[in-house]
């Protein structure tokens, strides 16, 4: 990744990515619907994500996870089932902080070995690796087999008769059994024991947890207290120990950054205390924040120390509303007046593994709809845009795949293919030669957009002016369906208009004095490329008369617009112009 790029971030998830197995039993075994590999991430399937305009790899998954698969032939000790969600289980029930999931490995003994060469292979095609860091929980049981000498489980030393304590690794709710709403025997005939209960991930404080609960995780202590809500801080907590030498671990391993899971749930001192710490010696490790609180960004970002945070409470959910709910398009000026400021350290998204599928019926109900969502969402700032594997192929999440049922999300918990990928993989071939015309298209149109973000000055590092204040009282512009702005830099200016309606329109943009003199622009007619769909269109722009732009229905357009020459500032601006006329 060169200097100064915007972060292009992929989000894999290695179990189903690469699987060939098309058998794709409901809730099937490892053995029936099989898995894929990190060995399948060759320079030809790498090479492949980058042209997409990708430049880095989200490994989801990658972190070994409890799971009903049997890998005791290899001394990974079973997890019971009735602890485990679905038969893969989640990748977010961390059963070993310091190994690789066994599943995605070609052979289970050379597992952390096939890790280091995809993260080398990652780096030869100067893309970067980031992984999980799921810091808030771990799996109910969890025990590390490869931990480095010297690092002790979680809980180990626990006082298990007080529900907290600064040095205990998780919370406890004394003289009770776990006993969940919900037959805890189910998965065969061994009933899953813990006693006395420890609190979930989703910080259920009792032993009596439901099925919508994480009752698969227990929840991580460091240092505040549920009960009275005070901190314990001092000295430093041995959970935020273990998690620096987890971090550094990874770093060590060639890992590029983090998607730090729940951010949120995590005390924003141990952000401050470790992420300096890891930089001090790492200082590239990019941290990525999961949070769903647009009051807390600010203080993530500064006193928390995170790069970048997601923006899903903000413009995400806000694209979902004009999409599925018709909400006005006008909507996303607050979105960016939101952020502002910190605009550019927001990662913005569409997909991930959490949201429903773009193209499923709980979004937009078809992929190819994208286009006016998929421009805002990576050229609103210049901040890192993320896309989820399948995305660019049109992947819609319309099978029940076992555990989650038919939820218009891909499966985390399940192993399992889907029809688009293996066409699209092909046996390694990682070829367009077996999709339709319609995902041949959406494939090159998401390629065409991640592009565009880094070839473009304006778009990899420009400013941000937003035109709907001088275009809502203009009839040949509709503001419910319509978004348009400037973004430019010393070197281009490029105006930018969405259409979300289905029909297509005549559109006359305003663009006001103070937009003109800050981009620099030239008012004069020419002609200039859509970089979009890279067809010629004519423009005409004066200080008095808007800009004509013609789009279909569910289109955008970024319209190249001419700036003065700093070095010969005379008539070409449009204030001279008017004068001389």
């Amino acid at each position: 990744m060169a200097t100064g790029e915007r972060l292009i971030v992929y989000q894999v998830f290695p179990r189903i990515f690469t699987n060939t197995n098309s058998n794709n039993v409901v809730n099937g075994t490892l053995e029936e619907n099989g898995s894929g590999h990190l060995t399948d991430y060759t320079p030809k399937l790498l090479k492949s994500i980058k042209s997409l305009g990708v430049n880095c790899i989200w490994f989801t998954g990658l972190i070994e996870h409890a799971t009903k698969s049997d890998f005791s032939k290899w001394g990974i000790a079973r997890d019971n089932p009735n602890v485990v969600k679905g038969e893969a289980g989640s990748p977010y029930a961390i059963k070993d902080y310091y190994d690789v999931d066994p599943a995605i490995a070609s052979d289970v003994n050379k597992r952390m070995e096939e890790f280091e060469e995809c993260v080398k292979r990652v780096h030869a095609q100067k893309m970067r690796v980031i992984i999980d860091f799921v810091p808030n929980h771990t799996a109910r049981q969890y025990h590390s087999d490869v931990a480095p000498a010297g690092i002790e489980d979680f809980g180990r030393h626990d006082d298990v008769t007080k529900f907290f304590d600064a040095n205990n690794n998780y919370y406890y709710i004394p003289n009770q059994q776990f006993s969940p709403d919900f037959n805890i025997a189910a998965e065969g005939p061994h009933p899953y024991i813990e006693f006395p209960s420890r609190a979930t991930g989703n910080d259920c404080f009792t032993a009596f947890c439901g099925r919508n609960d994480w009752y698969e995780t227990v929840k991580l202590n460091y240092g505040h207290d549920y009960f009275d809500h005070s901190d314990h801080f001092d000295p430093v907590p041995d959970t935020w120990l273990k998690m620096l030498h987890i971090l550094r671990y990874w770093c060590s391993k060639g890992v590029d950054g983090f998607r730090c899971d729940m951010v949120f749930m995590i005390p924003l001192a141990f952000w401050h205390w470790a992420i300096p710490q890891v930089k001090i010696d790492y200082p590239e490790t990019i941290f990525i924040g999961e949070i769903y609180d647009v009051a807390q960004y600010r203080p993530f970002l500064d006193y928390g120390c995170f790069d970048y945070l997601y923006d899903k409470v903000n413009l995400y959910d806000k694209l979902v509303g004009i999409d599925r709910y018709n909400y006005s398009a006008a909507q996303l000026t607050s979105a960016w007046q939101t952020v502002e400021g910190i605009g550019d350290r927001m990662l913005n998204f569409l997909e991930n593994h959490d949201e429903v599928r773009y193209g499923s019926v709980e979004f937009a109900g078809d992929p190819s709809r994208v286009l006016p969502s998929l421009v805002v969402s990576s050229m609103m700032s210049s901040g890192p845009v993320m896309i989820y594997y399948g995305q660019e192929l049109g992947e819609s999440a319309t099978e029940n795949e076992g555990f989650a049922g038919y939820n218009n999300r891909t499966t985390i918990f399940d192993y399992w293919s889907y029809d688009v990928m293996r066409r699209w993989y092909d046996e390694g071939k990682c070829s367009v030669a077996k999709l339709s015309a319609h995902e041949k298209w959406l494939r090159k149109t998401y390629a065409r957009i991640l592009t565009l973000c880094n070839s473009e000055p304006a778009l990899r590092a420009g400013n941000f002016f937003d035109l709907m204040y001088v275009n809502f009282n203009n009839p040949a512009f509709n503001p419910h369906r319509h978004f348009a702005f400037l973004r430019y830099s010393d070197n281009q200016a490029l105006l930018i208009v969405v259409n979300f309606d289905d029909m297509s329109c005549d559109i006359k943009v305003n663009i006001p004095d103070l937009a003109i003199g800050m981009a620099r622009l030239v008012c004069d007619s020419y002609t200039s490329e859509d970089l979009i769909a890279q067809r010629m269109i004519s423009v005409t722009l004066s200080d008095t008369d808007p800009v004509s732009v013609s789009l279909r229905g569910r289109d955008a357009v970024v319209i190249p617009l001419r700036q003065i020459d700093v070095d010969k500032l005379s008539s070409t601006s449009c204030k001279n112009k008017s004068a001389k006329n």
